[in-house]
């Protein structure tokens, strides 16, 4: 908005071309996040608690969580309307990518709200049966990948792998059922990590840094061309919008750091994990994205492992799936798993990023 307003008025006021400058735009629109989370977070919080949208907590998990029933939940609101206002104040919005994204982000958000709806008003922590919740996630999953796939971009169907240069395949219509399991896949697997006080929000503002200096990267010809990945007209833009998440994060963890004052619910997990998986798609690190993300998907992993064990051995490998209360029933204090996941998190994005330079 300030782009298309406030620009064309540079031939009066030189100073306004800063709005032409991607790392500008981005640099505000994450501060901007992060002044609406902080604005905004504590009269959510009181009003979730005055409307008693409290967390149910389940019976069968590690016991010290149970203090923590009643707490309130569904924060992920704030986090979406942070970057909703960040990105219709900074973004180009005459870029088709940025609004697909925003179509993302909100409608898995739209499936977390309804699921965490449920559990609120029903009073446990079940929500949407699964099976609804899938179809919900796959219908948000198949729109999006089907936009793109009829885009006729000569990148789209083309899978890339960390340290080679050129794709090894174009998966032509194939293409379509791998990029909506793994939307589908992402988002479930930061919904299952959210389970500890600031855990998987600490986790997404990594990710979302490190997706930021890809959507950048990918949006430049000139870098792309010396990185050797594909370049991808626009995706520059898409950076405005991961620091503004990363901005709109910063600020949820405040109130979600241990003793949380507020959950962010399915609301939050599933839109954070879904528009994760669709910028990967947008440039080309769809693959890349596993080792970006390598917490969650080691979180995911493990409730895939355990239950397939169980199913064939009547054995568990872990104390409990996701792996957080493995390590917290082996008694590690709560506060510690998050930290050591935090850290992991970061070597997964560090080396991501390192990649681009060993191809």
């Amino acid at each position: 908005m300030f782009l298309e307003f406030l620009y064309p008025l540079v031939k009066y006021f030189t100073p306004l071309n800063v709005f032409r400058y991607l790392t500008f735009r981005a640099a505000y629109g994450a501060l901007t996040a992060l002044f609406i989370s902080f604005l905004f977070g504590p009269r959510i919080i009181e009003a979730l608690r005055t409307l008693k949208v409290g967390q149910a907590i389940r019976d069968d998990g590690p016991q010290s969580h149970l203090k923590k029933g009643g707490t309130p939940t569904m924060g992920g609101v704030l986090i979406i309307l942070s970057v909703i206002v960040a990105v219709l104040l900074w973004q180009d919005l005459h870029n088709f990518y940025v609004w697909l994204t925003l179509t993302g982000f909100v409608g898995f958000g739209a499936v977390g709200f309804i699921d965490d709806y449920l559990k609120v008003t029903q009073k446990n922590s079940k929500g949407l049966p699964a099976w609804a919740k899938l179809v919900g996630q796959f219908g948000v999953a198949f729109a999006i990948v089907l936009t793109l796939y009829y885009t006729e971009d000569e990148h789209i169907t083309q899978l890339y792998l960390p340290f080679f240069k050129n794709p090894i395949v174009n998966l032509g219509w194939v293409w379509i059922p791998f990029a909506v399991l793994l939307l589908v896949w992402e988002s479930n697997a930061v919904n299952l990590t959210d389970g500890l006080d600031g855990l998987a929000i600490g986790l997404v503002i990594l990710v979302f840094i490190a997706l930021s200096v890809l959507t950048y990267l990918s949006g430049r010809a000139d870098y792309a061309a010396y990185l050797g990945i594909p370049y991808i007209q626009g995706a520059g833009e898409l950076t405005i919008f991961c620091l503004a998440l990363v901005g709109a994060s910063v600020g949820f963890l405040w109130f979600n750091a241990h003793p949380a004052e507020v959950f962010m619910g399915d609301v939050g997990s599933l839109s954070l994990g879904g528009v994760m998986a669709v910028l990967s798609l947008i440039i080309k690190k769809e693959i890349l994205l596993l080792i970006v993300g390598g917490v969650f998907l080691l979180e995911a992993v493990s409730v895939v492992l355990q239950v397939v064990s169980y199913k064939l051995r009547k054995k568990r490998i872990f104390k409990m799936a996701p792996l957080h209360h493995h390590f917290e029933l082996s008694g590690w204090a709560e506060t510690k798993v998050v930290i050591r996941f935090w850290i992991l998190g970061g070597l997964f994005a560090l080396i991501a990023i390192s990649t681009l330079k060993i191809q």
